[in-house]
């Protein structure tokens, strides 16, 4: 093999090895946010869109993002359910244990998860968090591979007490991924009355243009040649 099908073979591999490394690492952030009379917290990210369930249902307006169950759309509060997040008085989310009943009746919302999927990539998620738990979790995925699981207890700042009043257990909650990285499934779930949620965000992560990516790889080719070219004049 010559020295230039070697360098080509390498550049090759490289492409290779970079698109067989999903992302890894989400980072959870608490903060950035706006409050709006009667719909609790909104996010203060930059070109994101909110699902506010303000309909009743779980629709986003660009068509991106499908929530597994409908059942769990919810209004005010039912003692010892599910209640508002703090200074929400519209519609929000929430998910209870699978099967939870009370006085023999289905809790709303009792799926045991709500999964979130995307169909394109996303490099940022938010929610407001409202009655913060210890037994609430988010799973972040990325093509079916479980990258981070945040609890209640994750929270900054947090008591994860279930305390349904006050911002410090009422907070909105950012899910960034590092550069250049991406996921396209969240699983809200819980495992204890209840997990409730509004205000929904997500951006699209950015993608270089296929233009792009070939300009690289032509640089590189290029560069193997004229590397091969000084090597052949100094033997």
């Amino acid at each position: 093999m010559s020295t230039l099908q070697k360098l080509l073979a390498l550049v090759g591999t490289a492409v290779v090895f970079m698109s067989a490394n999903p992302a890894s690492a989400v980072s959870l952030i608490k903060g950035g946010s706006t409050p709006v009379a009667g719909e609790g917290q909104y996010t203060n990210i930059q070109g994101a869109t909110t699902i506010n369930f303000n309909s009743g249902t779980a629709t986003d307006p660009n068509g991106f993002a499908t929530y597994s169950a409908t059942n769990g759309i919810v209004k005010l509060s039912v003692a010892g359910q599910y209640a508002t997040p703090f200074g929400d008085t519209s519609y929000y989310l929430t998910v209870a244990p699978k099967g939870a009943q009370a006085n023999g009746q289905n809790i709303l919302g009792n799926t045991g998860d709500q999964t979130i999927t995307f169909a394109k990539s996303i490099d940022y998620f938010g929610l407001y968090w409202g009655s913060i738990d210890r037994y609430n979790y988010v799973d972040v995925y990325s093509g079916g591979k479980l990258l981070k699981t945040f609890s209640g207890a994750d929270v900054p700042g947090a008591p994860a007490n279930g305390a349904q009043s006050g911002d410090a257990n009422n907070v909105y909650v950012n899910l960034l991924a590092d550069k250049g990285e991406s996921f396209d499934k969240v699983v809200l779930r819980s495992t204890g009355l209840a997990f409730e949620t509004d205000n929904h965000s997500y951006r699209l992560a950015s993608v270089p243009e296929p233009t792009a990516i070939l300009g690289l790889l032509a640089f590189g080719v290029m560069s193997a040649g004229s590397f091969v070219k000084r090597k052949s004049k100094l033997i």
